[in-house]
């Protein structure tokens, strides 16, 4: 059997808190106690439970990260950034795979409820604006990546219209004026809002919004060849394509180039992310960038600072983006 405290404080002839304030570093205990526990502790051999003693002090020095996928590579690099912000200030993270399904998620969330952790990232949720509200106020919640309408939560995310707007106007400034969307009917906000983005480019250039030119579904692989079948099928065909996603991009363009289409010459397709595949898919893909890194180190160290402090950053904070045009748009 394992010595426990209470063992260490029976041999020393003390009781458990004088043994506690000694392992915690309390200078409320006399030179020859402290001495004589020290003492007995190595005599024992006991090892304390740092798990358990961070609980008690309601500190585990751990944030924890739930991520809706583990096969995107946005989410890997926001969590690697958000681990070299944690460890420089003294933290670990530890990363969850919720699936988009929301038991699953509950059943995470107990980490932060049971204090396992001391605060939770969010990079996507199946949790409402009001659920989030009720949380954030007995516990550190933060959204990263995608944000929540009403939300009164810390958030860092980059613009997701301005940021879909920026890449329609980059594909109009390029002579085209019939440019098709694939989205998504997921309510996430990112997707409505990159909708809105599009939307808004169009108007802004006198450019009618074409029903036709509209293909929204899931963010599943499939959906962009779909759609892209679907577009190039037209008897007035798109010039260019958004997509919502990166690998909704790169399944249009794999099927695109299967329908004897040069993707970059006949048809320009720019996605958004800039995944770690943009630059290795033939064609390489234009992509709106995501700092993700930067948010993720951002982020973090937002999430501890409220940890340690009573009044809590619940700000809504916009990260830079940038259009990188590559061969899929021609450039």
């Amino acid at each position: 059997m394992s010595v426990t405290i209470k063992d260490v404080a029976k041999a020393a002839g003390v009781s458990v808190a004088t043994v506690s304030r000694v392992l915690n570093g309390n200078s409320n205990v006399s030179e020859s106690a402290t001495e004589l526990v020290n003492k007995t502790i190595k005599e024992l051999r006991y090892s304390p439970n740092s798990l358990g003693r961070n609980l008690r002090k309601r500190e585990t020095k751990t944030i924890m990260v739930i991520q809706p996928a583990s096969v995107h590579s946005l989410y890997s690099e926001i969590v690697a950034g958000m681990q070299v912000g944690a460890h420089a200030l003294g933290y670990d993270v530890i990363s969850m795979t919720s699936y988009s399904a929301i038991e699953i998620e509950n059943r995470q969330m107990n980490m932060l409820f049971n204090r396992t952790v001391d605060g939770a990232v969010l990079l996507g949720t199946q949790l409402t604006a009001t659920e989030i509200n009720k949380l954030g106020e007995n516990y550190n919640i933060a959204l990263c990546c995608e944000s929540i309408e009403g939300a009164n939560v810390l958030t860092v995310t980059v613009d997701d219209e301005q940021a879909a707007y920026d890449a329609v106007v980059a594909l109009i400034k390029k002579g085209n004026k019939k440019i098709a969307l694939i989205s998504t009917n997921s309510k996430a906000f990112s997707s409505v809002y990159r909708e809105k983005g599009y939307r808004r480019a169009l108007a802004d250039h006198n450019i009618e919004v074409s029903k036709d030119y509209i293909y929204k579904n899931t963010y599943d692989l499939e959906n962009g060849a779909i759609a892209a079948e679907e577009f190039m099928s037209l008897e007035d065909k798109p010039t260019a394509i958004f997509a919502v996603s990166d690998l909704l991009a790169a399944s249009a363009i794999k099927q695109a180039t299967k329908m004897g289409i040069e993707v970059g010459k006949d048809l320009a397709i720019l996605g958004f992310d800039n995944i770690a595949m943009c630059e290795m898919f033939i064609p390489s893909i234009s992509t709106v960038s995501q700092p993700c890194k930067e948010m993720g180190i951002f982020v973090v160290e937002k999430i501890i600072n409220n940890i340690s402090n009573v009044e809590k950053d619940n700000k809504y904070y916009k990260m830079p983006h940038e259009v990188i045009l590559r061969e899929s748009t021609g450039d």
